[in-house]
Protein backbone atom coordinates (compact mmCIF):
# COMPACT_ATOMS: atom_id res chain seq x y z
CA UNK A 1 0.00 0.00 0.00
CA UNK A 2 0.91 3.77 -1.08
CA UNK A 3 -0.07 7.12 0.31
CA UNK A 4 0.58 9.91 -1.07
CA UNK A 5 -0.24 13.05 1.02
CA UNK A 6 -1.30 16.51 -0.75
CA UNK A 7 -0.53 19.36 1.70
CA UNK A 8 -2.52 22.36 2.31
CA UNK A 9 -5.50 23.81 4.44
CA UNK A 10 -9.06 23.09 4.76
CA UNK A 11 -11.43 25.96 3.37
CA UNK A 12 -12.81 27.70 0.97
CA UNK A 13 -11.00 30.98 1.52
CA UNK A 14 -7.73 28.59 1.35
CA UNK A 15 -8.96 26.43 -1.92
CA UNK A 16 -6.82 28.03 -4.60
CA UNK A 17 -3.71 29.52 -2.89
CA UNK A 18 -0.39 29.44 -3.51
CA UNK A 19 -0.05 27.67 -0.58
CA UNK A 20 -2.72 24.78 -1.32
CA UNK A 21 -0.73 23.41 -4.33
CA UNK A 22 -0.16 19.89 -2.55
CA UNK A 23 -4.42 19.86 -2.22
CA UNK A 24 -4.76 20.94 -5.89
CA UNK A 25 -2.08 18.17 -7.00
CA UNK A 26 -4.06 15.38 -5.35
CA UNK A 27 -7.31 16.65 -6.16
CA UNK A 28 -6.26 16.52 -9.98
CA UNK A 29 -4.52 13.08 -9.52
CA UNK A 30 -8.20 11.86 -8.26
CA UNK A 31 -9.67 13.17 -10.74
CA UNK A 32 -7.38 11.46 -13.44
CA UNK A 33 -8.51 8.64 -11.76
CA UNK A 34 -11.80 9.38 -11.78
CA UNK A 35 -12.26 9.38 -7.61
CA UNK A 36 -13.45 11.11 -5.57
CA UNK A 37 -12.65 12.45 -1.89
CA UNK A 38 -14.69 11.28 1.25
CA UNK A 39 -14.39 11.85 4.57
CA UNK A 40 -12.08 9.57 6.44
CA UNK A 41 -12.12 8.00 10.03
CA UNK A 42 -9.55 10.77 11.14
CA UNK A 43 -8.51 14.44 10.74
CA UNK A 44 -8.25 13.91 6.76
CA UNK A 45 -10.13 13.23 3.49
CA UNK A 46 -9.38 10.58 1.34
CA UNK A 47 -9.51 8.54 -1.96
CA UNK A 48 -8.42 5.39 -2.85
CA UNK A 49 -7.55 4.34 -6.27
CA UNK A 50 -4.93 1.42 -7.70
CA UNK A 51 -2.14 2.39 -9.58
CA UNK A 52 0.04 -0.36 -11.69
CA UNK A 53 -1.54 -3.13 -9.06
CA UNK A 54 -0.75 -1.26 -6.27
CA UNK A 55 -3.28 0.08 -3.80
CA UNK A 56 -2.49 4.12 -3.31
CA UNK A 57 -4.59 6.47 -0.66
CA UNK A 58 -5.06 10.46 -2.11
CA UNK A 59 -4.94 11.86 1.65
CA UNK A 60 -5.55 15.66 2.34
CA UNK A 61 -4.99 16.19 6.13
CA UNK A 62 -7.91 18.62 7.79
CA UNK A 63 -5.93 19.79 10.74
CA UNK A 64 -4.67 22.51 9.17
CA UNK A 65 -0.69 22.73 7.49
CA UNK A 66 1.12 23.43 10.63
CA UNK A 67 -0.57 20.30 12.15
CA UNK A 68 -0.51 17.64 8.92
CA UNK A 69 1.79 15.23 10.65
CA UNK A 70 -1.10 14.32 13.08
CA UNK A 71 -3.47 13.13 10.41
CA UNK A 72 -0.37 11.41 8.58
CA UNK A 73 0.79 9.40 11.69
CA UNK A 74 -2.71 8.47 12.60
CA UNK A 75 -3.44 7.09 8.83
CA UNK A 76 0.01 5.52 8.51
CA UNK A 77 -0.96 3.86 12.09
CA UNK A 78 -3.75 2.63 11.41
CA UNK A 79 -2.94 0.97 7.95
CA UNK A 80 0.80 0.24 8.61
CA UNK A 81 2.11 2.31 5.95
CA UNK A 82 5.75 1.94 5.87
CA UNK A 83 7.83 5.71 6.18
CA UNK A 84 8.88 5.22 2.39
CA UNK A 85 5.92 4.45 0.89
CA UNK A 86 4.32 8.04 1.68
CA UNK A 87 4.88 10.48 -0.64
CA UNK A 88 4.32 14.24 0.49
CA UNK A 89 3.18 16.68 -1.94
CA UNK A 90 3.91 20.58 -0.64
CA UNK A 91 4.49 23.80 -2.23
CA UNK A 92 8.13 25.68 -1.92
CA UNK A 93 8.33 29.50 -2.29
CA UNK A 94 12.05 28.76 -2.53
CA UNK A 95 11.50 27.34 -5.47
CA UNK A 96 10.42 29.17 -8.67
CA UNK A 97 6.73 29.46 -9.62
CA UNK A 98 6.30 25.58 -12.06
CA UNK A 99 9.18 23.72 -10.90
CA UNK A 100 9.23 20.56 -9.19
CA UNK A 101 12.29 18.76 -7.09
CA UNK A 102 11.41 15.16 -5.35
CA UNK A 103 13.92 13.77 -2.74
CA UNK A 104 13.51 10.40 -1.37
CA UNK A 105 13.98 11.86 2.39
CA UNK A 106 16.14 15.36 4.07
CA UNK A 107 15.55 18.35 6.58
CA UNK A 108 11.83 20.06 6.43
CA UNK A 109 13.11 22.76 3.85
CA UNK A 110 11.55 25.59 6.92
CA UNK A 111 8.01 24.12 5.47
CA UNK A 112 5.89 23.69 8.61
CA UNK A 113 3.77 21.31 7.07
CA UNK A 114 6.62 19.03 6.57
CA UNK A 115 8.23 19.71 9.90
CA UNK A 116 5.40 18.16 11.44
CA UNK A 117 5.26 15.38 9.58
CA UNK A 118 8.71 14.96 10.22
CA UNK A 119 7.63 15.87 14.28
CA UNK A 120 4.83 13.30 14.46
CA UNK A 121 6.37 10.34 12.44
CA UNK A 122 9.84 10.95 14.23
CA UNK A 123 11.70 9.93 10.86
CA UNK A 124 12.05 12.36 7.94
CA UNK A 125 12.76 9.47 5.62
CA UNK A 126 9.84 9.63 3.59
CA UNK A 127 10.11 10.77 -0.05
CA UNK A 128 8.56 14.75 -0.83
CA UNK A 129 7.67 16.23 -4.21
CA UNK A 130 8.62 20.26 -3.57
CA UNK A 131 6.24 22.27 -6.14
CA UNK A 132 7.77 25.67 -6.78
CA UNK A 133 5.43 28.86 -6.01
CA UNK A 134 7.65 31.27 -6.28
CA UNK A 135 8.80 34.05 -4.14
CA UNK A 136 6.31 36.85 -3.53
CA UNK A 137 8.60 39.34 -5.16
CA UNK A 138 9.06 37.04 -8.20
CA UNK A 139 5.28 37.12 -8.46
CA UNK A 140 4.92 41.14 -8.43
CA UNK A 141 7.07 40.95 -10.76
CA UNK A 142 4.87 38.91 -13.17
Amino acid sequence: MHLIVGLGNPGYEYSFTRHNVGFLVVDRLATLLHREFHTGSGNYWLAECSLKNSDVTLLKPTTFMNNSGFAVKEYCETYSIPYQNILVVSDDFQLPLGTIRIRPSGSDGGHNGIASIIYQLETDQFPRLRCGIGSTEELKKM
